[in-house]
């Protein structure tokens, strides 16, 4: 990882944090903070593929995945976008997805990092048991208890972890690997 590289990380955790703190400190303007978020984060993730594709990936062996990936991102920005005076199902379906999703692929990683005598499986695993434990508490929240504060807590919670996950990883050796 490049300094540059490290830099960012160190800035967009910061954000994160900043965010999250934001979150605990006005969780009356949670919702409409948390939808302002999703979907500009949905927004820059989009057109960073749609960039990708059009200078590199259309040249590569599936690059058009990486086009309609933009392309359906930089849709669902826009519909957040447009939605964010009643965000309150759409942010529990965008975090129910988002971490069942993942929490799924993490943990099937996991299982395949321990097929292959991989150290870090566990670590893995956690994160996917996290990740499933997340979604199943935006349903909760939303549908049992009628609480958006405790949706916007939720949110913020995972925005303080993904700010410590980035902080870690910018100040983690990494590995270089050399082809003799």
């Amino acid at each position: 990882m490049t300094k540059i590289q490290r830099v960012q990380k160190i800035l967009s955790g910061l954000l994160m944090l900043a965010c999250s703190i934001l979150l605990i400190a006005e969780p009356e303007l949670g919702l409409y903070v948390v939808a302002l978020i999703l979907g500009v984060s949905m927004l820059l993730s989009g057109l960073r593929s749609l960039f990708f594709y059009f200078t590199m990936a259309r040249h590569m062996v599936g690059g058009k995945a990486t086009l309609y990936q933009g392309i359906i991102i930089l849709d669902l920005a826009v519909f957040t976008l447009s939605m964010v005076d009643d965000p309150h199902f759409f942010i529990m379906l965008y975090l129910l997805v988002i971490h069942a999703f993942s929490g799924v692929m993490e943990i099937l990683h996991a299982l395949e990092a321990k097929r292959y005598g991989a150290s870090a499986w566990r670590r893995s695993l956690a994160a996917g048991v996290v990740n499933l434990l997340v979604a199943v508490g935006a349903v909760v929240a939303v549908v049992f208890l009628h609480s958006t504060t405790d949706l916007v807590y939720l949110y913020a919670a995972c925005l303080f972890y993904s700010a410590c996950v980035q902080f870690v990883s910018a100040f983690q050796k990494t590995a270089i690997v050399y082809i003799q």
